[in-house]
């Protein structure tokens, strides 16, 4: 069964303060900067992540959905919100597996809750994403190594243990 986390893009962006910032500067580099937390998200917690960007202002704009790392990234169609883009995906994603919306758009949240959906407010997936950042921190980056990481270290027992025998024997040169 599949998970699945359906994002928000622009309500993201605009909810988080350090996303906001960058935006009011760069929007572009506001939107990598969300991908690349998304893309960590993926690795850590092996859900399927689509983060959804509104599109709909954009004359003749087709729509798009790219593959950005280990994420999802769409840009929805002409005349077509984030909102309508993930209602209509919900159900369907529904049928495969569990899914959670990140956004904080009141009416969004009640309509993807009466289809069966989970949400997560974005003040409460920043809350998560800091949790998982500072995980990660402290068990895999800052982790302090227990021994050396030698090429004996990395051997099966029993070859190590051999070519430590090898090692202390002496010979008669």
């Amino acid at each position: 069964m599949a998970n699945y986390l359906l994002v928000d893009g622009y309500n993201i962006i605009y909810a988080w303060e350090e996303l906001k910032k960058l935006a009011d500067v760069n929007i572009d580099s506001a939107r990598m900067e969300l991908q690349e937390i998304l893309c960590n998200y993926q690795g850590y917690h092996k859900e399927n992540v689509i983060l959804v960007f509104d599109g709909y202002k954009v004359k003749g704009n087709l729509g798009s959905v790219l593959k950005f790392h280990n994420i999802h990234v769409v840009y929805t169609k002409e005349a077509e919100t984030a909102d309508q883009y993930i209602e209509k995906v919900t159900g369907a994603y529904l049928k495969e597996g569990q899914v959670r919306v990140a956004t904080s758009d009141r009416l969004e949240q009640m309509i993807i809750l009466g289809q069966g959906a989970q949400r997560v407010s974005a003040r409460d997936f920043h809350k998560e994403i800091r949790e998982m950042n500072g995980h990660i921190r402290k068990h895999y980056i800052e982790k302090p190594t227990s021994r050396r990481n030698s090429f004996i270290d990395n051997l099966p027992p029993e070859m190590a243990e051999m070519l430590e025998k090898m090692r202390l024997t002496e010979t008669d040169d």
